[in-house]
């Protein structure tokens, strides 16, 4: 199992400011943290965007209730082959398209 190390970068707000299209550059591409420093004190941080709705999406409880149902579907074996789910879906596509084209 590959492991992942996130690199996290400490800076003052003021340093961020001036280099925010280099810092934004790095979150987006490089996944790089940065924490935002006031006097020394953490007070905000950066990260890129599609993480960020992915933690928001994870703290609903209704998303996390979802994701453990997922889970015991696994762990019970009641998955397919998400190359079956996609022939899947293309032939149910194709089939509503053939009968809106009848309607």
């Amino acid at each position: 199992m590959k492991t992942l190390t996130a690199t996290v970068h400490r800076i003052p707000i003021t340093k961020a400011r001036v280099n925010l299209g280099a810092v934004v550059k790095r979150v987006h591409l490089g996944g790089e943290y940065f924490i935002l420093e006031k006097g020394g004190i953490p007070i905000a941080g950066i990260m890129d965007a599609d993480e960020l709705e992915d933690y928001l999406e994870a703290r609903d409880p209704k998303v996390k209730k979802q994701i453990a149902a997922s889970r015991k579907d696994v762990e019970a074996g009641r998955v397919r082959n998400a190359s079956e789910l996609l022939a899947d879906l293309k032939v149910k596509g194709r089939a509503q398209k053939s009968a809106r084209k009848r309607a």
